[in-house]
């Protein structure tokens, strides 16, 4: 009778272990699934390539959420965040700008960082003018594109230039990233400072990057938080824990970006 008894129960015990992956399966589509509806997602301009493909990506794995994503130089988004703009996520280039919203009371917990960056000079196709480093700049006669001071990219492009003794040269004041570089793309600007992604994003045969030494260049971090009073708070962290995510970092990786 006991050799029965316990025969029986490890027939029972082997049946619930072989069931238990099907149950944790199902509990992880169950809560990919959980969040609804739309997430307007704040982010840099220079986030604008990486966070398409990580977006796509969130909607695959959760069906039943539509992210909306809005690009704009970071101290921009911050403005129209101040000024009561929808968001449900903010993603910085710079954590002075997440830091303002920090301070004011606008981010819901602690941002995190996801990702970090670095700088590149930008010339057009053939670098005409024979640029190789951030004292060519300085040279008269050139029409150099940059970012404003309030912009995380004019700011990293300032540093750039004390690291390296170099006055900074006059330039335009763009309102995010993408605009130098399509100045220069253009061929409206000589040069410019953009961050080496943007570079690589850049559409094939209008651009080339010229380095920046260590020693001169700026480490950029990005931190993204959910934004305090998200009209989708849900979906908002589900789509914080997606960029943190390994696959997540992978996208990010694949067009550039640093671990952070």
């Amino acid at each position: 009778m006991k050799r029965h008894k316990a025969a029986a129960l490890a027939v029972l015990l082997i049946a619930i272990a072989a069931r238990a992956p099907a149950r944790e399966a199902g509990g992880a589509k169950a809560a990919a699934t959980t969040s609804t509806g739309t997430t307007t997602v704040f982010a840099a301009a220079s986030l604008t390539q990486a966070f398409q493909a990580i977006a796509s990506a969130f909607e695959h794995g959760h069906p039943n959420v539509k992210v909306q994503l809005n690009f704009a130089g970071s101290s921009t988004l911050v403005q129209q965040i101040q000024q009561g703009a929808p968001a449900d996520v903010f993603a910085s280039a710079d954590e002075a700008n997440m830091q303002k919203l920090v301070d004011g009371g606008a981010i819901a917990g602690a941002p995190q960082l996801f990702a970090r960056n670095t700088l590149q000079i930008v010339v057009p196709a053939g670098n005409p003018k024979h640029i190789a480093a951030l004292a060519d700049l300085a040279k008269p006669g050139l029409t150099i594109a940059l970012c404003g001071p309030s912009v995380p990219c004019g700011r990293y492009a300032a540093e750039a230039f004390t690291k390296a003794g170099v006055t900074a040269p006059a330039a335009s004041q763009e309102l995010d990233v993408k605009a130098v570089l399509t100045k220069v793309s253009m061929g409206e600007a000589d040069a410019g400072i953009v961050y080496v992604t943007d570079v690589r994003a850049a559409a094939p045969g209008k651009v080339v990057g010229v380095d920046i030494p260590a020693s001169s260049n700026v480490m950029a971090r990005y931190p993204l938080a959910v934004v305090k009073h998200a009209p989708n708070a849900a979906a908002a962290a589900a789509f914080v824990e997606f960029v943190l995510s390994p696959e997540g970092q992978r996208l990010l990786a694949g067009f550039g970006f640093l671990p952070r």
